[in-house]
C-alpha cells in the first residue's frame, strides 16, 4: 500500500513517468521503433519538399507528420500543405528545453522497426516548390 502511496505523490510532484524521455525528445514526441522516416532541420530549410516523404505519406494513410516547433514556419508549411492534401495528420512538437535535430519526422501509431529512416542529403529525390522563384522573378517573366 505504501509503494502505491509513494508512487502517486512522486507523479503529483515530477508528473507521470514516461518511457524513453529522451528518444520521444529527439524523435519529436514519438519513438524510435515507430518512426517511417526523418528529415534533419537543415533538409526542411530546403526549398520545395522532398518526393521520398511524399511517397511515405502516400504508403502510411495512419502515420502522424511531426514537425519541430523550435523552426520557423515557413519551413514548415510546404510539409503542413503537403500532411493537408494527403489527408495525414500533423502535430507541431515545441520543447524548450531540447532542440532535436530533426525538423521532421514522419512516424506509425504502432512499432514498425524500420532500419534505414534516414533521406541523404545528396539524393535526387527532391522536387522544387513554388517558391523556389522569387515574386520578383515571376513578376519579370510575366511581363517579359
Amino acid at each position: 500500500m505504501s509503494d502505491k502511496l509513494d508512487e502517486y505523490v512522486q507523479q503529483g510532484i515530477h508528473g507521470v513517468r514516461e518511457i524513453n524521455p529522451d528518444e520521444r525528445r529527439l524523435y519529436l514526441g514519438t519513438l524510435r521503433e515507430r518512426v517511417i522516416v526523418v528529415l534533419t532541420k537543415e533538409q526542411v530549410r530546403e526549398k520545395g519538399t522532398y518526393i521520398e516523404i511524399e511517397k511515405r505519406m502516400k504508403e502510411s494513410k495512419d502515420a502522424t507528420l511531426y514537425l519541430n516547433g523550435n523552426m520557423n514556419y515557413q519551413y514548415l508549411s510546404d510539409y503542413i500543405k503537403l500532411a493537408n492534401k494527403l489527408n495525414i495528420k500533423y502535430t507541431i512538437s515545441t520543447n524548450k528545453e531540447y532542440n532535436s535535430k530533426y525538423g521532421l519526422v514522419l512516424a506509425e501509431q504502432e512499432a514498425i522497426n524500420t532500419d534505414n529512416i534516414t533521406i541523404s542529403k545528396g539524393n535526387n529525390s527532391q522536387i522544387e516548390g513554388k517558391k523556389a522563384e522569387s515574386g520578383l522573378k515571376r513578376l519579370l517573366k510575366k511581363l517579359l
